[in-house]
């Protein structure tokens, strides 16, 4: 079984993100929801985390200072990191992905993205 922790202060954001993770075969994960980036932190560390699906534009900690704490970590360096953002920014884009975020996507995210995004981690 996957556990995926969500981070995005949007209720419904979290929501449909779950909702695309059951539709794309995820149904057995365990998710952890976070309304910021240090809940999602905290959240990972406390615990053995799978995957980490982000939204940059949080309050408390953004995505972005969450994904540098996070590959900043010894233990959770490896980790791979999604981030969902209605940002569109290829600049961003790259600079996240040069952070090691594994993939950066745009909000509204579909069921085809999700599935694109995490096929790697399909059969594990």
């Amino acid at each position: 079984m996957k556990r995926i922790v969500i981070a995005d202060d949007s209720a419904t954001a979290r929501m449909f993100i779950k909702r695309c993770l059951e539709i794309i075969g995820f149904n057995d994960a365990e998710i952890i929801e976070a309304e910021h980036g240090k809940q999602a932190l905290a959240a990972a560390k406390e615990q053995e985390v799978d995957l980490l699906l982000t939204d940059l534009n949080m309050p408390v900690m953004d995505g972005e200072t969450l994904v540098k704490w996070a590959k900043a970590s010894p233990k959770l360096a490896n980790l791979p990191i999604v981030v969902i953002s209605s940002a569109g920014n290829p600049a961003k884009e790259k600079q996240l992905l040069e952070m090691g975020v594994h993939r950066v996507l745009n909000k509204p995210v579909s069921p085809p993205a999700m599935m694109d995004a995490l096929a790697d981690f399909m059969d594990e």
